[in-house]
């Protein structure tokens, strides 16, 4: 009895600590570094282009291995009746016949027009843009988290002053009905107020809304179960203003050192040019070394089945050359096909540089921009405050109507929105100026 009590103890105990622990992982607070590690390992997208590289690896071993001699066996059962050919000494004869082939044989190429060694550097060249593709892949998920952790932060504290404008709007309601029983305003006054608390009621439902949109968007990104808790970590008040000492021009000449898809483009210019070999490698003969061995049986030979595969045994070692004369223009379209694509290829080049620059460009006015914003912002979210409180003391000395103080909140709330706003977009492009010149995204 007592050492059912202890292991039914020890039951409930590990129980009690399996449940600890679910409610301290649920529990995490997600930082933005959380974030970005967590995507980099589980994200669909960076897994895809994971194997992706894995495939060009494939691709590059293969290509290696053609330059190896292949080998293959054959074995063969007959049997004829008439006049037909023996298949082990060639007579002519009119018997029935039950005879055995089995052998072996193999080609290497020993000449191809340098086509093989070509591709087997093109193949090379592939793998390397490969793994900067995968760079690409792993970059736009970590940008694509920082903007979605930020408009998840904002969308929370959006919330926060949905609610505060909720409460004071309950209290002036509250506050209207005394004045309305007491008769010092009219039913028009009283039922403006419920109306401005319902439709403060409306937006926080609808600011609640926005932030769980965000937070699904997030959870995505991050692969983890609907089921799954998600909280993320606000960020230091002292962020608000970022100074910001930096020339475009250098941010440019950095991003252009650091960011994959530069590479991308000058080895996709590589890849081509490969290509424009090999296609010119169809011009020339090529020179392959075969050989074989086998032996066989015909039952119209007396000799036994042992004696006729020793007898039978054969070896054969020749060089075939194989010179192209004319495949109705293929290899002459295949050069010129290669050289196209590789004018094609200097001008994606040329415009990812474009596009690089004008991402660069955007980031640069947006985070000076928004760094005026915020300045301007506060002063206004500053004085809409005082402004609505000097509102809020004058309706409760009765000075004020409902109306003039539900436009004094709206003008403080808008004030409030377009502050965070700012905020945000001043941390957003500072980072994105951080990323480009390969600097760690952190908040």
């Amino acid at each position: 009895m007592k050492l059912y009590l202890i292991l039914a103890s020890f039951f409930f105990v590990q129980i009690a600590l399996a449940q600890d622990t679910v409610t301290t992982t649920s529990a995490k607070v997600w930082s933005l570094e959380d974030c970005i590690v967590y995507a980099l390992e589980n994200n669909i997208t960076v897994k895809e282009a994971i194997l992706s590289t894995n495939n060009a690896e494939i691709d590059y071993s293969r290509a290696k291995s053609a330059r190896l001699p292949n080998l293959f066996g054959s074995a063969t059962q007959s049997f004829s009746n008439g006049n037909s050919i023996d298949p082990i000494t060639s007579s002519y004869v009119t018997n029935q016949i039950n005879s055995t082939n089995v052998g072996i044989n193999s080609v290497v190429t020993l000449s191809q027009g340098n086509q093989l060694n070509n591709q087997i550097k093109q193949n090379k060249l592939r793998l390397e843009q490969s793994v900067f593709l995968e760079e690409v892949e792993k970059n736009n998920i970590v940008l694509t988290i920082l903007e979605t952790y930020l408009q998840t932060l904002f969308s929370k504290e959006n919330i926060a002053i949905a609610e505060s404008n909720l409460a004071a709007s309950e209290k002036e309601v509250s506050r209207a009905k005394a004045r309305l029983d007491a008769g010092s305003i009219a039913l028009s006054d009283y039922t403006e107020a419920q109306s401005q608390a319902a439709t403060n009621n409306y937006n926080l439902i609808a600011a609640k809304n926005n932030y769980q949109q965000y937070i699904i968007t997030l959870k995505q990104l991050l692969e983890l179960s609907p089921l799954d808790d998600l909280e993320i970590e606000t960020i230091d008040e002292n962020m608000d203003l970022i100074n910001l000492e930096l020339n475009k021009v250098a941010v440019y000449s950095k991003a252009l050192d650091y960011l994959p898809e530069i590479q991308v483009s000058q080895l996709n210019i590589a890849v081509n040019e490969k290509e424009l070999e090999i296609a010119k490698g169809g011009f020339l003969p090529t020179l392959s070394l075969t050989g074989s061995m086998g032996s066989g049986y015909t039952s119209i030979n007396d000799n036994t089945f042992t004696d006729q595969f020793d007898v039978n045994f054969n070896q054969r070692l020749g060089l075939t050359l194989n010179i192209p004369i004319f495949n109705r223009n293929q290899t002459k379209a295949a050069v010129q096909t290669a050289t196209i694509n590789i004018e094609k290829a200097e001008l994606q080049k040329q415009q990812t540089e474009k596009d690089i620059y004008k991402k660069v460009e955007t980031a640069f006015q947006n985070a000076v921009s928004a760094q005026e914003q915020v300045i301007a912002a506060d002063a206004s979210k500053d004085a809409a405050e005082q402004s609505y409180k000097l509102a809020q003391k004058k309706y409760e000395l009765g000075d004020l109507s409902t109306t003039d103080l539900v436009i004094n909140q709206n003008t403080f709330t808008n004030a409030q929105q377009n502050y965070l706003q700012a905020k945000y977009l001043n941390i957003l492009y500072h980072q994105l100026l951080q990323f480009y010149q390969g600097n760690t995204i952190k908040l």
